[in-house]
């Protein structure tokens, strides 16, 4: 039996279990395993690399800390939108697992992967033509790629390549996961101002922890910030650079693979004047995505849509009519109380089990949950939150 067909009969299994059973002749058990436990794990983060046959897969750790497909395409629609078709050059100096770089690599004549390990070069060299990037348009190169400065410098002209994208790594050097800047491998802080020389664009992955406004005083020419969630979850904080930017930087807050608007705005914001609304069971209940949230832009939304603020702190939002495509979760109230004992008994009824959310709340779930004699779950949803001016609230809602 050859490794490929011991992978093909047993990648739906667990390889924990096929871990303790022998190996045929012939086959490398510790390959096959790593192949199987790989395609599993792209099955759900990487559906068109599970469909495409012959991919070779690496360690656990470069499959987790990969991007998922869909935050890779929405690198590549950032690139379509902002460079000309006609696209020479770009350098991917963090290549990785290669996930983003096989969005982007297409789009360019010459596409240049670096990777320190050896393992990831081998299996890029391997995938990225099965995945499209075709073999005469890419270039695999290792560390010496950087240390030579061969992006800072070498080439004859100020602007080697018309993209240059990073993922620094996020752990230290002992494993343990960072956030900052200065902290993740390569150090962005040292390198920028070679990156803008050499690269007309520049765009940076970095973690979603990562506060906004420090970034944006550490880093130079930055002309977009995405903040990239999916299904509901802020997945990574991207910095779209360029050397010169002057101006207001434009925030871009996305929720991927959901109908949420994507808001699109001027950062940091001016000063706006918020509307309060106080609840009742005519109006509708919104909390905006891990997205807007993450940015601190969601004042704005009173002045792009019909709604209104419970509190300045409170980040729920009640408006009177249906909006489909509001950028979060969409709710309908069906009754409000105080949390006096009659209100709270006339609220809840009957109810065994919802889903609870605290917002500027003097008060945990899990302690609310115990006062309440709630389980977890349902379809009912409980809001405590805090109302203009300073009254504590439980709204009843059902999901709109």
């Amino acid at each position: 039996m050859t490794n490929e067909e011991f992978i093909h009969l047993h990648r739906e299994e667990d390889v924990r279990r096929l871990a303790l059973g022998g190996a045929p002749e012939g086959v490398d058990l510790r390959w096959c395993l790593q192949q199987i436990e790989g395609w599993q794990l792209a099955r759900r983060k990487l559906p068109t690399w599970a469909s495409t046959d012959g991919l070779w897969y690496p360690q656990r750790l470069s499959m987790e800390q990969c991007s998922s497909e869909e935050t890779a395409r929405y690198k590549r629609s950032i690139v379509e939108r902002l460079m000309p078709e006609d696209r020479t050059s770009m350098a991917d100096l963090t290549g990785g697992l290669g996930v983003d770089f096989s969005q982007l690599a297409p789009l360019f004549r010459e596409a240049i992967y670096v990777e320190i390990l050896p393992e990831l070069r081998q299996l890029a060299e391997h995938n990225m033509p099965l995945l499209g990037v075709e073999k005469e348009r890419l270039k695999v190169a290792n560390e010496e790629f950087l240390l030579h400065n061969e992006v800072t410098g070498q080439r004859p002209t100020p602007y080697a390549f018309q993209l240059i994208y990073l993922d620094p790594a996020r752990r230290d050097g002992v494993g343990r996961k960072v956030a900052g800047i200065a902290d993740c491998t390569p150090n962005l802080l040292d390198m920028q101002d070679q990156l803008l020389r050499q690269g007309q664009w520049v765009m940076v992955k970095l973690s979603p922890m990562l506060d906004i406004t420090q970034a944006l005083r550490e880093l130079h020419g930055v002309r977009e910030v995405h903040v990239v969630s999916l299904r509901g979850e802020c997945k990574e904080l991207l910095m779209v650079m360029k050397a010169g930017a002057e101006g207001p930087v434009t925030m871009h807050c996305v929720n991927l693979e959901t109908d949420d608007d994507e808001i699109v705005t001027p950062y940091p914001l001016t000063a706006s004047t918020l509307r309060s609304i106080t609840p009742s069971p005519q109006h509708f209940l919104y909390e905006p995505n891990a997205s807007i949230l993450k940015a601190g832009i969601s004042d704005l939304l009173t002045e792009r849509y019909s709604v209104g603020k419970l509190h300045p702190r409170s980040n729920l939002f009640v408006g009177e009519a249906f909006i489909e495509h509001f950028p979060g979760r969409r709710f309908r109230i069906q009754g409000v109380s105080d949390f006096s004992k009659q209100g709270l008994r006339h609220l809840i009824g009957d109810l065994s089990k919802a889903n609870l959310t605290v917002r500027n709340f003097p008060a945990t779930v899990e302690r609310l949950r115990r006062q309440l004699h709630l389980a977890e779950g349902g379809d009912a949803y409980l809001f405590a939150t805090t109302i203009a001016p300073d009254r504590h609230m439980l709204l009843r809602c059902t999901r709109a």
